[in-house]
């Protein structure tokens, strides 16, 4: 690592901007540069309105860089070496987290954090270095969806509506999950009908996805029927433009109690953690793609951009996957 003497990019805080020192040094560095990151801890807390914990996060894995930094240079960080750092080190300190068998996603955090100092120092003009521009933040796998098998669904479907004393809340309920597992729906999605969009006969639904985009997915009767025995004990007069689902005063649906109602199922089923409202969509597709569904068709359903992220569920079934080839490859029974 590089340190000339004078090295420029680097500059001393000016008395005003020098804040009160950090409470909690848990690494070696110059004054100067325990200044500046307090002046970054203020900026992420004032600014960004990060929360403490993630402030806390943030501080851990600048120090963790630094305490490299010692050991790597021979000498307590400043403002000087900073400047001075070239990609060789930074590159070196990936090297030295995946020798600890730090996960990909944990080396790409902290080269996250790094930037975001670094950018900081560059705004404020205190110090300027680009080197982090030529470093590649690691590549990382995406993550298999997680889904429930097909009686761990139709278990929490058939409990549901006994979770909740007011019948009415209760077909709610059981109304919103079967749109999440019977049509695909994100929880969003599902929140976000109104009372003229309800699908109340089987058909097709459209939906109003992300980024303003819109798809139609198919209704089934049973979706249909659990939304009609719904809307028949709604002890609300819905406007059409108002929201199809609602909360005891009326209100649209917060999120949070299709949230607490999947807990709630967990605990009562021995569901696993990941049986999330998220995890009916996943398990929409996954059961979908077992049955024999088109991946192209299931992009289309699920609102994909792109079919890689459909491909996802792919993953999950290999015994698929290969009776697809077993049936389909000329070259399969030879």
């Amino acid at each position: 690592m590089a340190r000339p003497a004078g090295v420029r990019g680097a500059r001393p805080l000016p008395r005003s901007l020098r804040p009160e020192p950090v409470p909690l040094v848990r690494f070696a560095a110059s004054q100067e540069l325990i200044e500046a990151i307090a002046l970054w801890h203020s900026w992420l807390t004032g600014e960004r309105r990060a929360s403490p914990h993630t402030v806390a996060a943030y501080g851990r894995d600048l120090a963790g860089f630094l305490e490299f930094l010692t050991a790597h240079g021979g000498g307590v960080p400043g403002l000087k070496i900073l400047a001075a750092l070239e990609p060789g080190d930074f590159r070196a300190f990936l090297a030295r987290l995946a020798r600890d068998d730090a996960a990909r996603g944990t080396a790409a955090r902290k080269l996250s954090v790094l930037r975001s100092f670094f950018r900081f120092l560059d705004k404020r003009k205190i110090v300027s270095n680009a080197a982090l521009v030529s470093v590649r933040t690691p590549k990382l796998g995406r993550p298999v969806p997680k889904a429930l098998t097909e009686r761990e669904a139709q278990a929490a479907l058939e409990r549901v509506a006994l979770l909740e004393t007011r019948p009415w809340m209760a077909r709610r309920d059981l109304a919103v999950l079967m749109l999440l597992y019977g049509c695909g729906l994100r929880i969003a999605e599902a929140l976000s009908l109104t009372r003229g969009a309800a699908p109340e006969a089987p058909g097709m639904l459209r939906v109003a996805g992300k980024g303003g985009k819109t798809r139609l997915v198919p209704v089934l009767p049973a979706v249909a029927e659990a939304v009609r025995d719904y809307l028949a004990v709604c002890p609300f007069e819905l406007q059409p433009n108002d929201p199809l689902f609602v909360g005891a005063r009326g209100r649209m649906l917060n999120p949070r109690q299709v949230q607490a109602t999947m807990a709630k199922l967990r605990g009562a089923l021995g569901l696993p953690e990941h049986a999330t409202p998220h995890a009916l969509r996943h398990s929409f597709a996954t059961h979908l793609l077992a049955g024999g569904g088109d991946l192209r068709a299931i992009q289309e359903l699920l609102g994909h951009a792109s079919l890689s992220t459909t491909q996802r569920y792919t993953a999950m079934d290999p015994a698929r996957l290969l009776a697809v080839y077993d049936k389909a490859h000329p070259r399969a029974k030879d």
